[in-house]
């Protein structure tokens, strides 16, 4: 499937990440609470594994933000390579935003990080064209995602919607208009509401 998917959980009141963002805290403050759904909870369901289905398919390239990426900022002073160990999930190549050049790194099972400092355009030309008719997936962060939303690139969206109010954060649509989606697909458990969109046309 060459649609260019993207797959965020956040909060009630619509943060992807929680305060406080760091090396210890990658997701910020209570940030973990959005993704029991997928990170072992034991009152995980069949709709919570559906929707690890969405989230872990296949894609041809990704793009995504260096703060996803790691926690360093500004040059590269420190050898990084990911959150994900020596294979991280993607097995594909993945785009990385950023201001600093920085040569590719290659990690085990397939998965290429390339670093892009010519903005969110010039990422997804280079994966749209790496990926083919694989597609691409936006992998986050939220400024990432804000970004695609605002290019309109984004085809299928999916959003999982924890019963967590953060308070502050991340925001996933600081900024964003409208949102020309609509639902195709609802599922829910304890931990989430899972909601797959397409986009209007």
């Amino acid at each position: 499937m060459s649609d260019t998917t993207c797959h965020m959980s956040i909060s009630l009141d619509g943060f992807a990440a929680g305060p406080d963002q760091s090396r210890d805290d990658p997701l910020g403050k209570r940030g973990k609470e959005l993704h029991g759904w997928h990170i072992g909870d034991p009152r995980a369901t069949e709709a919570d594994k559906q929707a690890v289905e969405w989230l872990m398919r296949p894609r041809g390239a990704y793009v995504m933000g260096r703060n996803m990426y790691g926690p360093i900022r500004g040059d590269w002073d420190e050898e990084w390579s990911g959150w994900w160990g020596p294979e991280p999930p993607y097995h594909a190549p993945v785009f990385v935003l950023t201001h600093h050049a920085h040569d590719p790194i290659e990690m085990e099972g397939g998965t290429t990080f390339h670093f892009v400092t010519g903005g969110f355009d010039e990422a997804y030309a280079a994966a749209r064209e790496t990926a083919g008719d694989k597609g691409v997936d936006i992998a986050g962060g939220a400024s990432t995602v804000r970004q695609a939303l605002k290019a309109g690139v984004i085809d299928e969206f999916a959003l999982d919607i924890a019963p967590v109010v953060l308070g502050s954060g991340e925001s996933l649509f600081e900024g964003i208009g409208s949102f020309d989606f609509e639902p195709v697909e609802v599922l829910h458990s304890p931990l989430s509401t899972h909601i797959r969109y397409r986009r209007v046309r």
